[in-house]
């Protein structure tokens, strides 16, 4: 087993699913299979628009043949173990690259830094989840947790040496916080479907961070499958009560009782307000999900 790093573009003429598969050709299967087992970084290489740099990490679980083009092939991605950083790391830092092992001798770009599919050091890994994932600040929006439970998420701690960093890139808690300080981010701590954008005494926004596909559906934690959504809109959303069109379009399930109070509380031109940043917005691959799934029409 060995780290890597996988380039992605979200104009490839590959069929990426980032959260679910990598597809790439023959010539790169022996360094892919090599990272069978253990994780990956993602990577948008610089000359993509407003690139995110290394933007995301996730565990290869299998490879197989691509079955409609020949010498193709795809990595599918650990369900559950894809996580968007929080804070996406440039490829250059004020000291150089972030990814050393791209040096040469000279200390110079090697020409593997070309490479789309290309092995990633250990050290250079917990470098980079660690730019890419530090302390956040949201905790997740849930019931006030017991001592007991907030004495073991402060355990958790973000830097606790490298193996234990890289085992807590399973764990609920740093992922809960990653995905929903993702999300705010990318809506700017509003709700997408009141418009509200509510900050308490404290000086922390109310809003929540919703999976459209859910966790236990082995919904990524990735902002194109999640909405920041105002606490009761989130307990609607998540009870099948209101979801989304593809062209973004609020739907209103039958089983409401008080139509025109939710009404009055949704957006009034019925659209959802979405990210600047057109991937972090809904997919519809997770939208049908949730309209076929948990939607009650």
């Amino acid at each position: 087993m060995a780290n890597g790093v996988f380039i992605h573009r979200e104009d490839s003429i590959y069929r990426d699913t980032p959260a679910v598969r990598y597809h790439f050709p023959k010539p790169y299967l022996d360094r892919v299979r090599a990272c069978v087992g253990d994780w990956i970084v993602y990577y948008e290489p610089v000359k993509v628009r407003e690139t995110r740099g290394y933007w995301a990490v996730a565990r290869v679980q299998t490879v197989m043949a691509d079955p409609e083009q020949s010498n193709m092939f795809y990595a599918l991605i650990e369900p559950g173990s894809f996580l968007q950083f929080t804070d996406p790391v440039p490829f250059i830092e004020k000291d150089g690259p972030v990814e050393r092992g791209l040096l040469n001798d000279f200390g110079k770009l090697s020409g593997r830094a070309q490479a789309a599919v290309r092995p990633l050091s250990q050290q250079d890994f917990i470098r980079i989840v660690n730019a890419g994932l530090p302390d956040a600040d949201l905790l997740p929006r849930i019931d006030p947790p017991s001592d007991a439970t907030r004495l073991r998420e402060d355990r958790l701690g973000y830097d606790l040496g490298e193996r234990t960093r890289v085992a807590q890139l399973t764990l609920r808690p740093l992922r809960d916080r990653a995905f929903r300080k993702s999300v705010l981010n990318a809506y700017g701590e509003r709700c997408a479907l009141t418009g509200l954008k509510l900050i308490n005494g404290g000086g922390r926004a109310e809003v929540e961070a919703a999976h459209i596909r859910s966790v236990e559906a082995n919904g990524p934690d990735l902002v194109a499958n999640g909405l920041a959504l105002s606490g009761t809109v989130h307990w609607m959303f998540d009870r099948g009560l209101i979801t989304l069109t593809d062209d973004l379009s609020i739907r209103v399930s039958s089983h409401v009782n008080d139509r025109n109070g939710v009404a009055a509380l949704l957006n009034k031109d019925g659209k959802a307000r979405m990210p600047v940043r057109a991937g972090d917005r809904p997919h519809p691959i997770f939208l049908e999900w949730h309209r076929d799934t948990c939607f009650k029409a």
